[in-house]
């Protein structure tokens, strides 16, 4: 059996499966990962799925050569995070669009786990991937069920319950500058270390990142945000936020399967 999180009286949840839907590689690792490790700790079945490839996130391999180093770090990343499975992109950066093509891919994605919770990007953010991320896994959610919505591969319709949560932000505001508040947050700093270990995996990124966006210092950057989340809370050292999604066409009113797995390492926020 899985080791328990937290308190001992925390009850595994081993039939449940959790798909973590991100931009990039390494999307998932920065804003999800703490809380990821406690649903594998609490016996939940683990999918990642990077909807864009990574092309972008160099500035000297080329396509080829950043695509297969960036695939292989999600891959290891997913491994030590626990996941079962790390679904294909797809689209390239930047071209991970709101259109027809992308959102019969990843209905067909949802259709082919089956989840009972889906993981998704905060639907404001400071990128429109992010974004585009965000709604895409909405609406193959809520198309799960459509007979007549065909998907690219085709996968038959599914008609269990999803409930979908939305992350926090990258920077923790939207777009315009705006805090971000979520609706509770998860206590991580039991495993902030593994953490880290995760997002280590993504090697290419701190080179990219410190080029093209000023993140010196990458593995520190993340556990500062996970802080900053932590102070939001009042309660936790490191802690990940988190919004539940409108329950219409996805699930029961009442059902939130994630709170009540970590029940004994989250607080509402007030």
């Amino acid at each position: 059996m899985s080791e328990q999180i937290g308190k001992k009286d925390t009850q595994p949840h081993k039939e449940m499966k959790v798909l973590a839907i991100g931009a990039h590689p390494d999307d998932i690792e920065f804003m999800m990962g703490g809380t990821l490790l406690l649903l594998k700790k609490a016996g939940a079945v683990i999918y990642f799925w990077n909807l864009a490839d990574g092309v972008c996130g160099t500035t000297r391999l080329s396509k080829k050569d950043i695509v297969n180093t960036r695939r292989d770090e999600a891959i290891h990343a997913a491994e030590v995070c626990g996941a079962v499975d790390v679904l294909p992109p797809i689209a390239e950066d930047l071209m991970l669009l709101y259109d027809e093509e992308c959102i019969r891919k990843t209905a067909a994605g949802i259709r082919k786990v089956r989840p009972d919770i889906i993981l998704a990007p905060s639907p404001d953010d400071y990128m429109e991937d992010h974004q585009n991320a965000s709604r895409l896994a909405v609406t193959g959610a809520f198309a799960r069920r459509m007979k007549n919505f065909d998907t690219i591969p085709q996968e038959n319709i599914i008609n269990n319950e999803i409930t979908l949560y939305h992350a926090l932000p990258y920077g923790l505001r939207d777009g315009m500058g705006n805090r971000v508040h979520p609706q509770f947050f998860v206590d991580i700093a039991d495993v902030i270390d593994e953490k880290e270990r995760v997002l280590e995996k993504h090697r290419s990124q701190k080179e990219w990142l410190d080029v093209s966006q000023g993140l010196n210092a990458y593995l520190e950057n993340m556990k500062e945000m996970s802080a900053e989340v932590g102070k939001m809370s009042c309660q936790f050292d490191y802690a990940e936020g988190w919004r539940r999604h409108l329950h219409l066409g996805l699930c029961g009113k009442d059902r939130s399967p994630l709170e009540d797995i970590l029940v004994d390492s989250l607080t509402l926020n007030a």
